[in-house]
């Protein structure tokens, strides 16, 4: 993670537009090295503006950085569907006119409306997920801008381009110090064990995924869930809702209106 964090450093200061991957694993703290990254860019007098795939993972971008950079003078706001028209308007306007200092957000980013002062950096996470027509929109941003692109899963193009040099590559091997180990169990199905195991992680705070292998299961899993753990609230998800509901419904479990 220090590595990398040097690595973009070096970057920003050579004078000519960065272009550089950051991979690694979930957890191993991307994150953390865009915001260090978006820092110097600010207090120099440059823009941020950091584009997610999905209005989830943008919102959760929106409450780190807003947390991270709270009391210090940055100004961070947050552009998607979750937000309303009046509120999007001033975020566009604050973009203009060089009052916001960080802009996170979905595809909306890209759209034409989007006019900003002075972008110095364009932050990139999981760019796989966009589709042809938004890569050509990041493209046009980034002649002179910095791009740092994060990802957990780099697609070929990608990789390929980070290989032959086009793209620097910074690879984060290992997780934060602080980090604990994931343990995975494998057993035979016991609905006693399975109701235990989301009661612990209720009453810690916590929530859990609950992962089939096929939409048609989806009923029959919840009707038993709610049979043996009655104490929990349940919300299914899946691949074929459509998209607004599916965000709908992350965006409440995100905000802790269910546990599994």
């Amino acid at each position: 993670q220090l590595g990398a964090i040097d690595d973009i450093f070096a970057d920003l200061q050579k004078g000519s537009p960065m272009d550089r991957l950051v991979c690694g694993d979930v957890g191993f703290g991307k994150t953390e090295v865009a915001m260090r990254a978006a820092f110097p860019t600010v207090m120099s007098g440059g823009q941020v503006a950091i584009v997610a795939p999905t209005t989830l993972l943008s919102r959760q971008h929106f409450h780190t950085f807003k947390a991270r950079f709270a009391g210090m003078p940055v100004l961070v706001r947050q552009l998607s569907r979750l937000v309303s028209t009046a509120e999007a308007n001033s975020t566009r306007e604050g973009i203009r006119n060089g009052q916001i200092d960080i802009v996170i957000g979905t595809h909306a980013l890209l759209g034409k409306k989007i006019d900003f002062r002075n972008l110095t950096l364009l932050v990139i996470d999981e760019e796989q997920h966009f589709g042809v027509a938004h890569k050509e929109r990041l493209k046009q941003l980034r002649s002179d801008v910095h791009v740092l692109t994060l990802t957990a899963t780099p697609i070929p193009r990608t990789l390929q381009m980070a290989f032959s040099g086009v793209k620097e590559l910074s690879l984060i091997a290992t997780p934060p110090v602080d980090r604990l180990a994931v343990r995975t169990f494998v057993m035979p199905f016991d609905p006693v064990v399975t109701r235990e195991a989301i009661l612990r992680e209720h009453h810690r705070g916590g929530q859990c995924f609950y992962v089939c292998p096929r939409i048609l299961d989806l009923p029959d899993v919840e009707r038993f869930l709610t049979d043996w753990v009655p104490e929990v609230k349940i919300v299914t998800a899946h691949g074929r809702m459509p998209p607004s509901q599916l965000e709908d419904v992350m965006s409440a479990f995100y905000d802790g209106a269910y546990d599994v």
